[in-house]
């Protein structure tokens, strides 16, 4: 219906009330009716899982800037790392911690004495600390990784979750490897932590094996044997091995989840973590859908991603959704033609709503003559159709064989090709420089 309503706007009337348009087109496709919205805490990892990636390993300083533009992005909870693993990130929490007072910070910790005691102490100044205490579940796990039995997790769950609560206000218990634990004994354990004190169940797919029908199953089981007590938020940590984090997140906002755990540009262990500008703005965009909000600001996530890559000397794939170089980038010509007379027609959100400064024309074999058109008036030329049909010999002949058409070789063509009739744009332009 919304579509269809937009698609019927005439191109004059979009002209006439370009301002107007685009401030509502958005609006138009994130608002849903007839029911209020629930709302969806951001968990972000990013400094945490995140930083487990190989080779992303950030230091204190750069693990401050980073949560600051988190802050500014408007996640719910940073985690802000594991202190047991070493003094210098006990300390990098710690300095998280103290100079992030707006957010909620998290430390991470196995379900031992040590660790939590450690995550405690970096925690100390949070203005709202959460503690993190997870252990694995799987029969898998217990017996290869732990050669520990059910009844001595559901002991370790219940006394450090118990022990926490004593230092911490919110405890947050994971369920490592809950996507490949027994659902009988997985409803033991979240009943277990329930009782003990924890707030927040994280049932993560930490090996990435869920597909979406069944990780949202799982939490629907957990909801029955649990009976949704009041204040206990069911959370959800999906990893990308089979490329389905994302999938796996959103169908488990479908099956009552309200807290997502996630990463700037999904990194983290392996191939990496549910990606948080993807969440973000598959649940504005499909609002109407899953009827539910986040906090996040969506034009901070270009800024996080190129700042996460800064830090982190990664950049993220071409095709990444939301913030890789070609995801407002248009190289076809029918894609660049519908662009032209609409943007609705081959964006379903606006490069500026993401923070992106502005969609692209790639010239390339494929492009076609409105694109090229219109990338020769930002230039300052007004080619005649003849000349139009010159440079676009001549481009897609380059296009051949160099793949891309870089700005200066369209310069160089249409100088070729229209050094007879500079427009006024381009002269002022020359005499300018």
């Amino acid at each position: 219906m919304v579509f269809a309503f937009l698609g019927s706007i005439s191109h004059d009337y979009q002209k006439q009330n370009k301002d107007k348009f685009d401030r509502e087109r958005l609006i138009c496709l994130t608002t849903s009716w007839g029911y209020s919205m629930d709302s969806v805490r951001i968990f972000d990892t990013t400094l945490r899982d995140g930083e487990q990636s190989p080779g992303f390993s950030m230091n204190t300083e750069e693990k401050i800037r980073m949560a600051r533009q988190l802050a500014a992005l408007g996640v719910d909870v940073i985690e802000a790392g594991f202190p047991i693993s070493s003094r210098g990130d006990l300390e990098a929490v710690r300095q998280v911690a103290r100079e992030v007072q707006n957010v909620p910070i998290a430390a991470l910790a196995r379900a031992k004495k040590d660790d939590v005691n450690a995550a405690i102490e970096a925690l100390e100044p949070a203005a709202a600390p959460r503690l993190h205490i997870f252990l694995a579940t799987s029969d898998l796990h217990l017996r290869v990784k732990l050669n520990m039995t059910r009844e001595h997790a559901l002991e370790a769950i219940r006394s450090m979750i118990r022990l926490g609560r004593q230092s911490v206000g919110e405890v947050e218990f994971s369920a490592e490897d809950a996507g490949r634990t027994d659902i009988g004994f997985l409803c033991q354990v979240c009943q277990v932590a329930v009782d003990a004190g924890a707030t927040i169940l994280n049932l993560p797919d930490t090996v990435g094996y869920a597909v979406p029908d069944e990780y949202g199953a799982m939490f629907e089981q957990v909801r029955e044997h649990l009976g949704d007590p009041q204040g206990v938020t069911l959370s959800a940590h999906c990893h990308d091995d089979l490329g389905l984090a994302v999938a796996n997140s959103l169908a488990a906002v479908r099956a009552g989840v309200r807290q997502i755990e996630c990463t700037i540009n999904g990194i983290g262990e392996r191939a990496g973590n549910a990606a948080l500008e993807e969440i973000a703005v598959a649940l504005a965009v499909r609002k109407e859908s899953f009827g539910v909000t986040t906090g996040i600001k969506l034009q901070e996530l270009f800024r996080s991603s190129r700042m996460l890559s800064e830090i982190t000397g990664a950049v993220v794939a071409p095709n990444k959704a939301v913030v890789g170089a070609n995801a407002f980038a248009h190289e076809a010509g029918i894609h660049q033609d519908g662009i032209i007379k609409n943007p609705l027609t081959y964006e379903i959100i606006s490069p500026e709503t993401v923070g992106v400064p502005a969609r692209s024309f790639v010239l390339g074999k494929h492009s076609g003559r409105n694109a090229l058109k219109v990338s020769l008036r930002n230039l300052g030329y007004e080619p005649s159709d003849e000349e139009l049909g010159e440079c676009y010999r001549r481009v897609t002949a380059l296009a051949d064989v160099a793949k891309q058409v870089r700005p200066r070789d369209l310069v160089a063509i249409a100088h070729e090709v229209m050094r007879r009739r500079p427009t006024a744009v381009a002269a002022e332009a020359t005499s300018a420089a």
